[in-house]
């Protein structure tokens, strides 16, 4: 069985003059939502045996952030097709993985993340909210035997879920 976590990258700073969209770092807010989903992630001891991140920098600050948050001390790639292509790149990314790692966590954007996530099941997920997660179960044993519909949504979480109600296990491991 395989796992793959498609995950947004949480919160940049609004677009300003001079600063290019890959070049938009994360924003407090970002971090918090990192602390919320990381926690939550932590409190299910979900941890991937790799990380696949997007190059651009809000996305990186986040794969870093997120790992520091979970206890994940593994291995950590960055690409640029993660940003600028397509669902399909993203995929060919992911089959080209070693078949020894079982769960990939893949921090990239929107559109392309919705794309992949409807590609992979037939729940169809319309919105994908900064630092949202859907996690993905397939029953096969090679990256490469990766087909549309074979899926199964495990979980959709994103931050604004905790908004009104947060679990203790939750809110104890937030900074205050």
């Amino acid at each position: 069985m395989k796992k793959i976590y498609l995950i947004r990258s949480a919160k940049a700073e609004d677009f300003s003059q001079g600063i290019s969209d890959f070049e938009r770092s994360l924003r407090g807010k970002g971090l918090k939502e990192i602390n919320t989903i990381g926690s939550y992630l932590a409190l299910q001891d979900i941890s991937p045996d790799l990380i696949l991140s997007s190059c651009a920098l809000r996305a990186q600050e986040t794969a870093i952030e997120l790992s520091q948050k979970i206890g994940f001390e593994g291995r950590k790639y960055f690409f640029e097709e993660l940003y600028s292509s397509s669902y399909e790149d993203i995929l060919n990314i992911i089959m080209a993985q070693e078949d020894e790692d079982n769960s990939i966590f893949v921090v990239a954007h929107n559109p392309h993340l919705i794309e992949l996530s409807n590609w992979f099941s037939d729940e169809n997920i319309a919105k994908l909210p900064t630092m949202g997660v859907v996690s993905l179960s397939l029953e096969i044993d090679k990256w490469i035997e990766l087909e549309s519909k074979k899926a199964k949504v495990e979980f959709f979480i994103y931050p604004n879920q905790f908004k009104y109600y947060m679990p203790k296990q939750i809110k104890n491991t937030l900074p205050r």
